[in-house]
């Protein structure tokens, strides 16, 4: 076959949202779905504070048994939680949750929003909440969403009247949900929004009340249900061979960085809609009466309507393509309908999609590398088949959204014959790297910055390397368009598609995220090179302040292959005095600077993730004395502890489970368990007798905090001692010493009450409610309001040792470099 070849510049476009994915090959079950969803106008926006507070259910019973176009919007990404999958924190796991999301709407139907608001951690109080995000900004953010979905219905996960009772993040969400829905029709409320976007009135909006919100099944089954709205979402979809609450286990299990694995269930069941604000239902089972779902409800839709309601009632599931004429001729009606008209676009994406499944139409644009740097060119190869007997020409391939660059075809696509095409792309210099929109800049403690007001609410990287692809069908020529994506074949996983990733030329990353000085012995400071292109001769150095040393001033470096790593070390020493400072890596290359790292994030149920930041690392010198202990870590839900007690001059070793034995246990000092261990790790069941006789035996355990989630053994301690739900949620919160001569505020290191100055996002969770006799609790602190918290950190002797049990955040404050939390964390380990 004859190659076509040319050259496409890729424009920027920074309003697409775009997700790399394998090509949709719908079958002819899931074509009918959509087309039934396409002949539904009507949409349901779902409102809460953080991934897995959405309820799959509902979402999938609105949008799989409804056909509504569905939406969850949650206010944060979740980065403030705990990760049952690997040691990512704070952002990173922001966008692992993210993701997740994500692939949870995938399943269930609906589609995903957030705002700007930081999920900065637990918050006991609405109040708390409302003071660390700023209120004005997430209140314009659910505004400016429900303005451009346009929800006829919004549903809120949370009671707005109940402060207190729940996370107060969820009571925000709430309120906020509440105080959004009389403000989206006003023109004098974020008046700045309606330069780009439209004010809304929706229809009504509810609160998804159940059995937990009133505090028993017994207290719900006996309470007025006159204002609600109860819905029978335990359906049986024969189309797909499972139950509601089975595609809403599938969602909710891909939370799996939070634990969620869910099982799915069979039969009747309920869910229960409170009425709040809006028009009165008459018909509780309708949450849609009074609105007009139909084409009807748009100007110039009854006849769009008839054929596609035609399309519908005639669909042969054994020739899907039999209905494509009608479908064109839809099309062509829908794009003479007004620009203005909310429902086009949304309507036109929805065809194109289904047009394409039934004709057997396949797009791909696969790049020959998966990273790309700017102002360079790639390599593409464009598949492109019609499987169907419909007569169809590709008249252009080009660039998109631009079409400004469109090259003429006119090549027939008979069926069942592939089209393939090798192409070169330039990469623009001012395309933006690869990286999640919402961390492009440093944020607050309760805000994200988003300074292009068309990104907010997005989920997504916004990608823009993209091709497009003109086809006539039936004498009218339809735009397709498909990501650029990069795929190989794995021997055990066959093809797998991942995204196109725009980076820098060259990155550096310096090992470790906190360095700690103890004393004015230098300190080895290493750092990767990561090139991206080919022949590269430059040179890396460190800056940091002047009171502080680094030698070599700079080192040089060549690296000759694309994807090469080159190490490098510089000796540091720190001032004199304590001081926290910034260590930054800048690579000279081509007379240009490089200050950018490039972080990965791999696992197998989310596409890889590619966070640009940059390089820069976290160097304390601080008055820190520890002894010379040997510890054994055995890891739990993951933390990056052991790292940061390598840091302080320990010696570590990571211990399987299945290693513990006392032979193993005699060549430590100190065992610690990391957070959540008795949640997750099962083989502690039968390992407990052995970390207790290594107590006896005149050693330390120390145990981090663990949930109220089921725990694999109740004996997590010698002594009873029973775990609770209180926490000190103000990192700022007052510190009292309870027992002011114990060690564990003595040696090696006076703590004093400047210790618990400048940490992060709390001191602890999770404390013991309950304990014997045989534990000394050792601090005591508060949030404001609250009776004195003393479960904090609790000793007791058992037999010649210690154990020791601790809800403090080490966890978090140690890879953020608190200098307390070192001290402290350097006293537990050599308590007498």
């Amino acid at each position: 076959m004859k190659r076509y070849s040319f050259k496409i510049v890729l424009l920027l476009f920074p309003f697409c949202l775009i997700s790399a994915q394998q090509p949709s090959k719908p079958s002819s079950i899931e074509l009918y779905h959509k087309i039934e969803k396409l002949n539904f106008l009507g949409s349901v926006l779902y409102i809460a504070a953080h991934p897995d507070d959405e309820n799959t259910k509902l979402i999938s019973f609105l949008s799989n048994k409804k056909n509504a176009r569905t939406a969850y919007l949650s206010l944060t990404r979740g980065d403030g939680g705990q990760n049952l999958i690997g040691s990512e924190l704070r952002e990173q796991l922001g966008v692992i949750r993210t993701q997740e999301l994500i692939e949870a709407r995938k399943i269930d139907g609906g589609e995903q929003f957030f705002s700007r608001a930081n999920d900065f951690g637990f918050s006991k109080n609405p109040d708390e909440t409302l003071q660390i995000w700023d209120k004005n900004q997430v209140l314009s953010d659910i505004v400016w969403i429900i303005r451009n979905f346009q929800p006829d219905i919004i549903i809120n996960r949370f009671d707005h009247r109940s402060p207190g009772t729940t996370h107060g993040h969820h009571t925000s969400s709430a309120m906020l949900s509440v105080e959004a829905f009389d403000k989206v029709n006003d023109t004098s409320v974020y008046r700045e929004q309606l330069n780009l976007t439209t004010i809304w009135k929706p229809k009504r909006l509810f609160f998804n009340t159940s059995w937990w919100f009133y505090g028993s099944k017994e207290k719900f089954d006996l309470a007025d249900k006159t204002n609600l709205s109860k819905l029978e979402t335990g359906v049986f979809y024969e189309q797909f061979g499972k139950s509601n609450q089975e595609i809403a286990a599938l969602s909710r299990s891909r939370h799996q960085s939070q634990g969620f694995g869910s099982t799915g269930t069979r039969g009747e069941e309920q869910e229960y809609l409170e009425f709040l604000k809006g028009e009165p239902l008459q018909d509780k089972s309708n949450i849609f009466e009074g609105i007009d779902t139909t084409w009807n409800r748009i100007k110039n839709g009854k006849p769009i309507g008839a054929i596609l309601e035609n399309v519908q009632s005639n669909f042969d599931f054994k020739n899907p393509a039999s209905c494509v004429s009608d479908l064109v001729k839809a099309y062509n009606l829908i794009e003479k309908l007004d620009d203005n008209e909310h429902w086009k676009k949304i309507k036109l994406d929805e065809l194109k999609k289904i047009i394409a499944g039934c004709c057997g139409l396949y797009f791909e644009a696969v790049a020959e590398t998966q990273e790309i740097t700017p102002n360079s060119e790639l390599k593409i190869k464009i598949e492109l088949i019609n499987r169907s007997s419909i007569p169809m020409k590709l008249r252009g391939i080009g660039t998109v959204p631009t079409y400004n660059l469109k090259t003429e075809k006119n090549i027939e696509l008979k069926n069942n014959i592939i089209f393939n095409e090798s192409n070169t792309l330039v990469i623009p210099q001012n395309f933006e790297y690869t990286n999640p929109y919402w961390l492009n800049q440093k944020a607050t403690t309760g805000m994200y910055i988003v300074e292009n007001q068309q990104n907010i609410g997005k989920p997504d990287i916004q990608r823009q390397a993209k091709v497009g692809f003109w086809i006539e069908i039936y004498g009218t020529e339809i735009p397709f368009e498909r990501d650029i994506i990069y795929k190989y074949n794995d021997d055990v996983k066959g093809e797998v598609y991942q995204p196109l990733d725009i980076v820098p030329v060259i990155t550096s990353s310096i090992e470790e995220k906190v360095y700690i000085f103890s004393n004015n012995k230098p300190k080895v400071i290493n750092v990767k090179i990561k090139a991206t292109k080919e022949n590269n001769t430059g040179t890396i150095r460190l800056e940091l302040p002047k009171n502080w040393s680094v030698t070599p001033a700079s080192i040089p470096f060549f690296i000759k292959n694309k994807g090469e790593e080159f190490s490098v070390a510089f000796n540091v020493t720190a001032s004199k005095e304590s001081s926290e400072v910034t260590l930054k890596s800048i690579i000279k290359l081509d007379g240009i600077d490089y200050d950018k790292d490039k972080i990965v994030i791999k696992y197998p149920h989310i596409y890889n993730q590619t966070i640009i930041k940059s390089a820069e690392s976290k160097a304390i010198k601080i008055d820190l004395k520890t002894e010379n202990k040997k510890i054994a870590y055995i890891m739990g839900a993951g933390d990056e502890v052991p790292k940061c007690l390598r840091q302080m001059g320990y010696e570590v070793t990571l211990l399987k489970p299945e290693d513990i034995s006392p032979e193993k246990l005699n060549y430590f000092d100190v065992v610690i368990t990391g957070i959540r261990a008795y949640n997750v790790v099962n083989l502690l069941a039968l390992k407990q007798n052995f970390l207790f006789d290594f107590v006896k035996n005149g050693k330390t355990m120390i145990v981090q905090y663990n949930t109220l989630d089921e725990f694999v053994t109740q004996n997590i301690a010698p002594y009873p001692l029973k775990i609770g739900r209180d926490r000190v949620t103000d990192e700022n919160a007052i510190v009292r010493f309870l027992a002011p001569d114990n060690s564990i505020l003595n040696y090696p290191n006076k703590i004093v009450s400047t210790d618990f100055y400048g940490w992060k996002q709390e001191q602890g969770l999770y404390y013991p409610s309950e304990w014997s006799k045989e534990f000394t609790p050792i601090i005591s602190s508060n949030d404001k309001g609250e009776n004195a918290k003393n479960g904090a950190i609790l000793v007791a002797n058992y037999g010649k040792g210690h154990y020791i049990y601790t809800g403090i955040s080490f966890f978090r404050e140690l890879p953020e470099g608190v200098a307390g939390a070192y001290r402290l964390m350097s006293n537990l380990i050599s308590v007498k």
